[in-house]
Order: structure tokens, then sequence, then C-alpha cells
């Protein structure tokens, strides 16, 4: 059956030395019909600066967007109301991040917090890697309850000379969260205790120079998938949920190989079935698709489509499956594809939202 859906689409529009270019308009919000492809502008909040990743709650009225700010000790976190009647999206309040480059943030599965992971770069300020922010009853974000800081290098001195949290993810079972460090080679496990405070319970290792960056959870609650930026590999592994350890079951290209070596990974999604996975590809500028085998966590190539513009940051499906959307950077665009459920194949549908440097995109 076809459906409404609400569409946030985070844009930058504050320069940063590592983007090119900044033409955004901050926040803003959509609706998409899978029957008719139509798309409307509903909302729009062009004082945010730069919210480079954002997170909505279940009910879709509340969203939570990163500011990630050259060359600031601090990002920010900013929540927002969104009314669908008013079509207004209404500020509630802002923490400051206690990190640098603020980079993703994710609400927790019971609604109760606000997870966050800052890239950092640098030295100096509070410097910490993730952050715990508790939700209150009208949507907006409490003082830090907690925060770990990570430490670690990889073998890459330009990219990996100290710790980058990339990402912080719950697990489906809810209690344990993952954060995959792109400057460590790490995917460290915590539990999140009742109080908010993260209690660290294992630290897997990666490929040397993998660059782990985002992962994608399997509806089995025992797989877990990982976009490597660096070394632009997509790996799967097996959860061990008492330990928290993480197992790798497989590695494959994310690219072509005459592709890798200018090529930086970014998001990873999966299909609402569990039976595909998504890579973005910036420099190749495609999506990759693979297979997933559940029983054994092996991934076979479905292949790589052309992402429809260039430098693919981010990517979302909608909650029926039909549709992927690719915020495409530096194109100016998000494109939308019709994704086949039974070969997990992209097709261009030639629709877009065409709005200036979109970074993130997300559904109610």
């Amino acid at each position: 059956m076809d459906s409404k859906y609400i569409a946030f689409v985070g844009t930058l529009n504050r320069e940063a030395p590592y983007f090119q270019g900044a033409r955004g308009r901050g926040l803003v919000v959509y609706s998409f019909d899978e029957g008719t492809l139509e798309i409307e502008e509903l909302a729009n909040a062009p004082e945010i600066d730069n919210p480079t990743f954002l997170s909505v709650d279940t009910a879709g009225t509340h969203v939570y967007a990163n500011s990630e700010i050259f060359p600031w000790k601090e990002g920010l976190v900013t929540a927002y109301r969104f009314d669908r009647r008013s079509r207004a999206l209404d500020y509630i309040n802002m923490q400051a991040s206690l990190g640098s480059i603020t980079a993703h943030n994710m609400v927790s599965r019971d609604g109760s917090r606000l997870l966050i992971a800052n890239y950092g770069m640098g030295s100096g300020g509070p410097d910490q890697s993730v952050v715990v922010f508790g939700i209150r009853p009208d949507g907006g974000l409490t003082p830090p309850i907690a925060s770990v800081q990570q430490k670690g290098t990889g073998p890459d001195s330009s990219r990996q000379e100290r710790s980058h949290a990339h990402s912080v993810t719950e697990l489906l079972s809810g209690g344990l969260a993952v954060v995959a460090d792109l400057g460590a080679d790490t995917l460290t496990t915590y539990r999140l205790k009742v109080d908010g405070t993260m209690q660290q319970i294992a630290v897997s290792k990666t490929a040397p120079g993998a660059g782990p960056r985002h992962v994608a959870l399997h509806p089995n609650g025992r797989l877990i998938f990982l976009m490597n930026e660096l070394d632009s590999t997509v790996a799967s592994f097996l959860l061990d949920p008492a330990s928290g350890t993480l197992s790798q079951l497989d590695a494959q290209p994310a690219v072509p190989a005459e592709a890798r070596a200018s090529n930086h990974c970014a998001d990873i999604q999966i299909s609402p079935d569990g039976r595909f996975i998504y890579g973005s590809n910036r420099g190749h500028d495609s999506v990759s698709c693979f297979a997933v085998d559940e029983t054994t966590g092996k991934l076979s190539l479905v292949g790589f489509f052309p992402c429809g513009g260039s430098t693919p940051r981010n990517l979302a499906i909608t909650p029926s499956g039909n549709h992927l959307f690719s915020a495409n950077q530096n194109a100016d665009r998000v494109s939308i594809f019709a994704r086949d459920h039974q070969t997990g194949v992209l097709t261009d549908t030639g629709r877009a939202i065409e709005v200036g440097t979109p970074m993130c995109v997300k559904f109610a």
C-alpha cells in the first residue's frame, strides 16, 4: 500500500574547509508520497548552523540536529518540535556537545535519551567522544548526563592520528550501544545503565586502517554491518549479547578495485526485511548493494548503482522499503530510487529533492 512519509533533511549552510561549499538552508521538512512520488516542502529552520546529522523520535514529532561547526571546540545539539498541522518547526532548546565535529546522534529505543558521537579534531576543550543527554517530557534536552573519552590511533597517520568516534548506535535489544571509531579502528560496546551512564564492556578491533564509520543492525538482533570509510569495505559481525564482543564474519570491497584508492565510504542502511544492505560511496559516487545471508552473515554483491549526483553522504530507506533516498552533498539534490524487494536492485525514478548541500535524511 502506498504511503505518505515525512522526510527531514539537514543541509550545510556554514562553510567548513573539509566540505566543498555550503549552499544549504538549515533543516528542511518535506512530505513524500510513495504512490505519486510527489514532494512538498512543509517547514524550514534556516537559523540552525550545519545540521549535518539528525535523529527523529518514533512519533515523528521531535527532531534532534547536530551542528558541526569548524573550528569550535564544541558542537551543538538542538531540539525542535514538528507540528504537522501547522507545518512548523518550533525550537525547544540547545545543548553543547562536549566535543568538536559533532558527527552522529541517536534517540534511545525507549525515547528517554539522546546519544551523540563527537568525531573530535585537534586537542583542547571537553574533548568527549560519546555523550548522553536526557530527553525531557516536552522533547527538550537536559544537560549532559554522562560522557566518555575514547583513545587510540591507527596506521593511517593522516586520518588516524587520534580517536575519531564517528557513530553511536544502540542495539536492537536495547541497553547496549556500539561506537564506531574511525581513528582507532575499533567497535566499542557500552552498557547503557539506568542512570544514563555508560559502562565499557568490550572493544572489538576492525582491520587495520579500515576506518569504521557507520553501522546497520539486522532485524534478527545478532548481525551488525559496518561501513569502513578509509579502506572502502563493508563488513559483517556477529554479536555476543552477553559479553558485547563483535566477531567479524565477512568483509567485501564496497567499490570496484579500480575505484578504491579515490573513494571514501559514508553511510550504510539495511532493508526492513534484513535481506539487503546499501552503502554510499563518495568518489565512486555510487550506492553499493549486498545480499545478506542471515545464517552466516556472508555478503554477496548485487551491484553498484550511480547515486544520481555526487558525494552521497547519507542514505535513507522508507519504512515500507519501497524507496531509497541518497543525499548527494555536492550535487545539491536528494535522489530518489525505487527498490526491488526481491532482488535489491535500485532504479533511479528521476525524481529528487532539490536542495543545497544535503547532508542527512531521516523519515518520520
